[in-house]
């Protein structure tokens, strides 16, 4: 199956300037727990907004340069070679960032969001959940705490 997961604001956000524009780690740790020992499918500049890469993963970096390769990477030139370079029967996960969301959205078999309930100021966005696609198969909310600076509600959206 392949799942897109992201950390999405309300207003779709997803960063800035190559960061995260919230902390939630909450939200780190369902991230790690979905992902560990998968495929994990990005965009070059997502890769790189990494300090190092992330353990018990398979790195698949999508990138149009021709020169690039970083030690212990899978490297394509699209969504499709991405997917491709992934076991059959296994799960893999697209992380993003933007523009791989948006290629990544009419493959994907499902969705793991985390939505933060605020809306930031962004200059990268998550596609918008056409709801005659997808149907949210589970909801959990969290209100915010002391290490959690916003409300948020992890879903899960299969295709319909």
């Amino acid at each position: 199956m392949i799942i897109m997961i992201a950390a999405v604001a309300q207003n779709n956000a997803l960063g800035k300037n190559n960061e995260l524009v919230w902390h939630l780690p909450n939200d780190f740790k369902r991230f790690k727990t979905l992902t560990s020992g998968h495929h994990i499918i990005m965009g070059r500049k997502t890769f790189e907004s990494f300090p190092k890469p992330l353990p018990n993963r398979t790195h698949i970096v999508i990138t149009r340069q021709k020169n690039y390769h970083p030690e212990g990477c899978i490297i394509a030139d699209s969504i499709e070679k991405a997917i491709a370079s992934c076991p059959e029967n296994e799960d893999a996960f697209i992380i993003g960032g933007g523009e791989i969301y948006a290629l990544g959205m009419p493959l994907a078999d499902a969705l793991e969001i985390t939505c933060v309930h605020h809306d930031f100021e962004a200059d990268a966005f998550f596609p918008e959940i056409n709801t005659t696609d997808w149907k949210v198969t589970s909801e959990e909310a969290h209100s915010k705490d002391d290490k959690h600076l916003y409300d948020y509600t992890y879903l899960t959206y299969h295709r319909k």
